[in-house]
C-alpha cells in the first residue's frame, strides 16, 4: 500500500424624503430577515444528518477541558507529513509495545496527549503499510475529540466545554483526522459503508469549519487524501458520477498543495479514466493528455499506466491496433515487477481479443488469470478467456472459466444493496453541503445588498440633512432679505423725513439770512452801528479773560491727536468760564440776545463753545481748555453748525453775526 493519509439629486418635499428613509429601513429589515433559517429548515437538517451511526464503545469523559499537546507529539505530527517512517520510530517509545497491545504509557502524558498519541499511531501504521492494531484505543480517541468539538450542554453542571473551544481549528482538524483514520480501519475490516460515512464526516467537518482560503498546506493535503479514498471506494463499486466528483475535488486540492510531484497528473489521469468508463472518449483523451503533460518524468509506473491507457483509448477511437500494441509492448518491457507487467498484458490481450486474434490474446491473458491478484481484473479476463475457449472449441477450459466466475462474481443483490447505501450516504452529504453553500451564498448576497442599502441609506440621510439645512438657510436668507427690505423702506422713509425737515430748516435759515442781510444793509447805512460793533468785539478780545485764553492757546499749540488729559493744568476753571460769560454779556450783549432769540435749541454749554469759537480757537484748543475728548468737541461743533445752518467755519459765521 503506497497511499498516504489523506440617490436622487432633487427632493420634491421634506415629507417625501422622510418616506424614502422609512422605505430604506423596511428594505433593510426584510433583507436581514431573509437570512434567518426557519424551523422547517432546521428540522430538515437534523433529519438529513441521521445517517448510519457507527457503534462505538462507551467511553467515560473525565473532563472536556482542552489541554495543550506536548511538544514531542507535535513534533512527531509535523514529521509525519514528511517522513512517516521516521515519525513512527519516534512515536514507539511512548508505548510499552507497538502494533500489538499498544498500551499507553500513562506516566508520560495527559488525557489529551494519550488520545492524541493513539491517533498519531493509527495514522503512522497506515502510512507505513501496517494494519490498524490499536482499534479500541482509536475509537476512544474519536469519541474524545468529538466531545471536545461538540457544543456544550446549556444547563449548569452539564460538563460542557468553555465557549470558543468548539471552534478551535486545531481541534477540528484533529477530530476530522480521527474520523478519517477510523474510516480506514472500517475499510480494512471490509466495512465499506461505515468507512464511507467516516470519510464524509471528516470532509463535512473540514468544509463546515474552514473557508477555501484556510484549506492550504496540511489541510489541503488531508482533503486530497480523503477525496482519493472516497474516489477509490466508489470506483470499486462502479459508481462513476460520485467517483468523478471526488477525483475532481482531489485535483483542486492537489493544485493548492500537492502531496507529491505526481499528485496533479495522477488526479487528471483518474478523471480521464472515469470519462472513459462513461463512454466520453474525447473528454477522457483530453485528461490523459493533460496528465502526461503534467507528469515530471517518464521513469515511473504512473507514466507507464498513463501511456498504456492512452494507447488503449487511441485504439478504441481509431481502431488501428498496430501503433497502440507497439506502445503497450514497450511499456510491458519497462515494467518494474510482475504485477505491473501482467497489467500491461491484460490491456494487450484485450486489444488482440477485440481484433479477433485469439491465439495472440491467449498468450497475454492466460498469465493474468493465473498470476494476477486483482479480483476484478481476473473476472474480466475470465470472461474474455471463456469466449476465446468457446470459439476454439476448448470446452474444458471454458468450463473452468465459468466455474471461476461463478465462485468469484458477487451476487447482484448484495452489490446493489451496498451501492444503494453508499449512494444514499453520498447524496445526504451532497445535500447538506449544498444547503451550507446556499446559506453561505445567501449570507454573501445579504452582505452585498446591505453593502449597497446601508451606504444608500446613509447617503439618503445625509442628503436629507443637507437639504434640511439648505432649506433652513434659504428660509433664513429669505427672512433676512425681507427684514432688510422692511428696514430699507423704513430707513428710506426716515431719510425722506429728514430731507424734508432739512429742507424746511434750510429754507428757515435762508429766510433768516435774508432777514439778516436786510437788517445788515439797513445798518450799513448807519456807519455809527458798524463802528460800534467793531469796537465792541475789540473790547471783548482785549478783556483780561479773553486775552488769557487766547494767550494760553497760542503758547501751548494744542494737538488734536494728543490726549486732552495731559493739558489738565491749562484747563479753564469754573471761575474763568464764568468770567468769559460775563465778558460776552458785558461787551457783546446784542450778540447774545440775537443768538438766543434765533436759535433757541442752543444750550448754555453750546453757548460756551460759541464764545470760545468767537475768540478764534479751534477744536483742539477747546478740547484741551474744556477737558473734553477731541471727538466730543467735533460732535458739538457739528451740532452747532447744524442748528445755525453754518456752511463755513463757526468763527466766521459767528463774526458775521456780530454785524447783524
Amino acid at each position: 500500500m503506497c497511499l498516504s493519509l489523506p440617490i436622487k439629486a432633487v427632493f420634491p418635499t421634506f415629507a417625501a424624503m422622510k418616506r424614502m428613509v422609512w422605505i430604506g429601513i423596511v428594505v433593510f429589515l426584510v433583507v436581514a430577515a431573509c437570512n434567518r433559517p426557519d424551523n422547517d429548515l432546521v428540522e430538515t437538517r437534523r433529519a438529513t444528518s441521521r445517517i448510519e451511526q457507527v457503534p462505538e464503545p462507551a467511553v467515560p469523559e473525565d473532563h472536556r477541558r482542552v489541554e495543550e499537546p506536548s511538544h514531542e507529539l507535535s513534533a512527531i505530527d509535523s514529521l509525519m507529513w514528511r517522513q512517516p517512517d521516521s515519525a513512527l520510530a519516534r512515536l514507539i517509545p511512548y508505548f510499552d509495545t507497538c502494533c500489538r497491545d499498544a498500551k499507553f504509557c500513562v506516566s508520560t502524558t495527559t488525557t489529551f496527549n494519550r488520545h492524541y498519541a493513539n491517533l498519531l499511531l493509527s495514522e503512522l501504521l497506515y502510512k507505513n503499510d501496517y494494519a490498524q492494531t490499536n482499534r479500541p484505543t482509536l475509537l476512544q480517541a474519536v469519541h474524545y475529540f468529538d466531545s471536545l468539538v461538540r457544543e456544550a450542554p446549556p444547563f449548569k453542571g452539564g460538563g460542557g466545554i468553555k465557549k470558543g473551544h468548539s471552534s478551535n481549528p486545531n481541534l477540528v482538524f484533529l477530530n476530522a483526522r480521527s474520523h478519517y483514520i477510523n474510516g480506514v480501519g472500517y475499510y480494512e475490516n471490509d466495512s465499506v459503508v461505515p468507512a464511507c460515512a467516516e470519510y464524509l464526516k471528516a470532509l463535512e467537518m473540514m468544509e463546515s469549519r474552514f473557508d477555501g482560503k484556510d484549506l492550504v498546506g496540511k489541510k489541503a493535503r488531508f482533503m486530497t487524501y480523503t477525496y482519493n479514498r472516497l474516489g477509490e471506494l466508489f470506483e470499486e463499486q462502479y459508481m462513476m458520477d460520485p467517483t468523478l466528483d471526488c477525483y475532481r475535488h482531489s485535483y483542486d486540492y492537489s493544485v493548492i498543495s500537492p502531496i507529491s510531484s505526481y499528485s496533479v497528473s495522477n488526479a487528471l489521469y483518474r478523471i480521464g479514466k472515469q470519462y472513459n468508463m462513461k463512454g466520453e472518449k474525447d473528454s477522457a483523451n483530453y485528461y490523459y493528455t493533460q496528465a502526461l503533460v503534467n507528469i515530471p518524468d517518464s521513469t515511473n509506473p504512473y507514466y507507464r499506466d498513463m501511456v498504456s491507457t492512452k494507447a488503449l483509448l487511441s485504439y478504441q477511437l481509431t481502431h488501428q491496433a498496430e501503433m497502440s500494441l507497439e506502445r503497450l509492448k514497450q511499456m510491458a518491457v519497462l515494467a518494474e515487477d510482475d504485477d505491473e507487467r501482467l497489467t500491461r498484458y491484460m490491456v494487450i490481450g484485450n486489444i488482440f481479443f477485440e481484433e479477433g486474434m485469439f491465439d495472440s490474446a491467449l498468450l497475454y491473458l492466460e498469465p493474468v488469470l493465473e498470476n494476477k491478484e486483482n479480483r476484478s481484473l481476473k473476472i474480466q479476463v475470465a470472461n474474455y478467456l471463456r469466449i476465446i475457449y468457446d470459439s476454439l472449441g476448448n470446452h474444458e477450459k471454458s468450463n473452468e472459466c465459468m466455474h471461476y466466475l461463478a465462485l468469484h462474481n458477487e451476487t447482484g443483490a448484495e452489490n446493489s444493496a451496498m451501492v444503494s447505501q453508499l449512494s444514499e450516504i453520498y447524496k445526504t452529504y451532497k445535500s447538506r453541503k449544498q444547503e451550507k453553500e446556499a446559506v453561505a451564498k445567501r449570507e454573501v448576497a445579504v452582505k452585498k445588498v446591505l453593502g449597497i442599502v446601508i451606504p444608500m441609506a446613509v447617503i439618503l440621510a445625509l442628503a436629507i440633512i443637507v437639504m434640511a439645512k439648505w432649506r433652513s438657510r434659504k428660509l433664513l436668507k429669505e427672512q433676512r432679505e425681507e427684514s432688510d427690505r422692511v428696514l430699507g423702506e423704513k430707513e428710506q422713509q426716515h431719510r425722506m423725513q429728514q430731507a424734508a425737515l432739512s429742507g424746511r430748516l434750510k429754507r428757515s435759515n435762508e429766510e433768516l439770512r435774508d432777514l439778516s442781510k436786510q437788517l445788515k444793509q439797513s445798518l450799513t447805512k448807519n456807519p455809527q452801528y458798524e463802528s460800534d460793533a467793531s469796537n465792541d468785539y475789540a473790547a471783548f478780545i482785549n478783556d483780561p479773560i479773553c486775552k488769557h485764553i487766547v494767550g494760553v492757546a497760542h503758547k501751548q499749540q494744542f494737538k488734536s491727536k494728543m490726549d486732552y488729559l495731559i493739558y489738565k493744568d491749562d484747563a479753564l476753571s469754573k471761575e474763568q468760564l464764568l468770567d468769559l460769560r460775563n465778558a460776552v454779556q458785558k461787551h457783546l450783549p446784542r450778540f447774545v440776545s440775537h443768538i438766543r432769540r434765533l436759535y433757541q435749541k442752543l444750550t448754555d454749554n453750546d453757548m460756551d463753545y460759541c464764545y470760545l469759537f468767537l475768540l478764534g480757537l479751534n477744536e483742539a484748543d477747546i478740547s484741551a481748555l474744556m477737558q473734553r475728548a477731541y471727538t466730543t468737541v467735533c460732535d458739538r461743533s457739528r451740532k452747532i453748525s447744524r442748528i445755525i445752518g453754518a456752511h463755513d467755519s463757526l468763527y466766521h459765521v459767528l463774526r458775521d453775526m456780530l454785524d447783524e
